[in-house]
This record gives structure tokens, sequence and C-alpha cells, in this order.
């Protein structure tokens, strides 16, 4: 495949990227800024543009879009993508709802014919926050219009994920920098504890495998939940300090944490967000299970290499 990767410099479509590369496809990077310079990803071709933005506005053009033949969509916006003081469910009706699926439809009508978006495992694991949680509602909506655009020409479908952990060779991970300056005593202003509650997690090396066995298995139209580790969120600090050296038992309370703030717990504090993936589509997906930790203590131990400075996470 001539696969376009959209969010392809970051974590998710990054790691996917270079996934896709090591199995012989040919890969080029979409997004509004280069791949940081020095990660794994810098030699690969690069696209600039704003899958939310027509053509002619910083957008793709059918152009650029007719020469490739398979698209990997991982550039969904989240409560970071959003402007201080701005309408937060204007712009996810802006940049989920109405923009994911008038991309897929361009690329569709460029000549597009395999795609794969990565969605949110939030509407599957619990319907009913579709109606509670506007960000939920636009992940939920913006994956309906993409699926409903399936046909025998255009096979498309959604690989839905929870947390996802990992790092890249080279790559900062800022979620992964806080935790390990957090874990290393460089933030005493926060207390060590965890909110209470606690997510299903997945490495970004079962993710890549998940998405690799969507454009080559999956059935056109259909949404796959994965998921790998159910862990509490005090499982999941705890096993940062470990990973940093500075291994202690992070307590759970209930209370907002700085670094694990409720704006991002859609399911609620307190909640354990756990489920466990269909084994099944699984096996038609081909990603391993059991990594989530490994995962996290790989991604910390890069960031400390870097923040003490070592190679910046290059091993």
């Amino acid at each position: 495949m001539n696969v376009l990767v959209l969010g392809g410099t970051g974590l998710i479509g990054g790691h996917a990227a270079l996934h896709l590369q090591s199995l012989g496809h040919r890969v080029t990077l979409g997004a509004r800024k280069p791949a940081q310079a020095g990660s794994a990803l810098a030699d690969l071709p690069f696209l600039a543009g704003d899958y939310i933005e027509d053509e002619g506005r910083g957008g793709f053009s059918a152009a650029q879009l007719s020469s490739f033949d398979a698209l990997l969509f991982a550039a969904g916006n989240d409560i970071r993508h959003v402007a201080r003081d701005a309408d937060a469910d204007a712009h996810w009706q802006r940049a989920n709802v109405d923009g994911v699926p008038r991309f897929f439809r361009r690329a569709r009508d460029a000549g597009i014919r395999r795609a794969v978006l990565v969605g949110s495992f939030y509407p599957q694991v619990d319907p009913s926050l579709i109606d509670r949680a506007p960000y939920v509602r636009s992940r939920h909506l913006s994956d309906v219009g993409v699926r409903e655009l399936a046909d025998p020409d255009f096979h498309v479908c959604s690989v839905n994920a929870p947390f996802v952990v990992g790092s890249l060779p080279g790559l900062q991970v800022p979620m992964f920098d806080i935790y390990t300056r957090y874990a290393l005593g460089q933030m005493p202003q926060i207390p060590v504890y965890a909110p209470a509650g606690g997510v299903n997690f997945i490495s970004t090396r079962s993710l890549s495998e998940a998405i690799t066995g969507a454009f080559e298995r999956g059935h056109a139209g259909t949404a796959y939940l994965v998921g790998d580790e159910n862990l509490t969120f005090s499982d999941y600090l705890s096993t940062v300090f470990e990973a940093a050296g500075r291994p202690q038992a992070v307590p759970a309370l209930d209370q907002e944490h700085p670094l694990l703030p409720d704006a991002m717990l859609y399911a609620g504090r307190g909640t354990l967000f756990h489920y466990d993936a269909d084994e099944r589509e699984r096996a038609l997906l081909g990603y391993r299970r059991g990594d989530a930790r490994a995962a996290i203590v790989e991604a910390v131990q890069r960031a400390r290499q870097a923040i003490e400075g070592g190679d910046h996470g290059r091993h």
C-alpha cells in the first residue's frame, strides 16, 4: 500500500507509520507540523495540511490525496486541541462531527480505496456517555459518519482504542515527560497520589498491529473495539514511579489530579472503566496482549534518559 498517515507526527500515528513501513508499505506522514527533528519519524516523507480546512485554506488537495491508495486517520481532536475560552461543543462539531467524515469523503472521491479511522473506546464501552458527554458524542458521530461511507469501492473501518501508552526513538511524548518529572520529584507542588478509578490501556505496539490487521482483514463498515490491560490510575502511576527508579505506593484519592484532570475522565472520576476486548476480534486483527505495562516502563525510561541529559530517548 501507499499510505497517507494523518496525525503521523504524533505518537499513535507515528508508531503505526513506522510499523507499516517495516512491513514494506510506502508511508507518508500528514500533519500540520513536521516530525520532531532527530526522531525516528523525521526521515519519512511529509505532507503539510490540516484535515479540517478546505483546499486552498491549508487543507489537503484532491491532487495530493489522489497519489495514495490507503489512508490511516489518527488525527482526531480532543481536549488538548480546544483553545482557552473557546466554545468546546462548537469545536467538537467542526473538528470531529463535521470535519472527519468530510475529510474521508474527500479521500474517497480522490481515489483512496482503503482507510482506517483510529477512534475512541468510550462510545462502545458505555453508549450512555454519547448523550452525557459532548466530546464522546462527537467521537461517536465522527465514527458513524466515516463508516457510513463504506461501499464496494471504499473499504473503511474503525479501530477504537482506550488510553494509548508507548514511545518512539527520539520523539518527546509530553504526557510521559510530565509523568516522569512528577515521579522524579521535580513537581513537589503535587502530592503523590492518583485519582480514584481506572481505565483500559493499550500499547502503541498492540494498536499498530491492530491497525495493520484492520487494513488487511477488517470488514468494511465495522467498528472494532480494541484493548489490553485494565489498570487503576493508582496502578498506572505506581508503574511510572517504579520505572523512574523511585518505587513507592501511589494511593488512590477521590479528588482531582492535575496530571489526570476530571476533564480527561469522561466516564467520571472514581469509575473503573474496564472491559475485555472481544477475543475473536483480537485474533482477526492480530494484535498482542499483555503489553501495556511494558510500554509504560519503556516510555518512562526513555523520558528519564532525555530529562537527565542522556541520549534524548534514542534507546
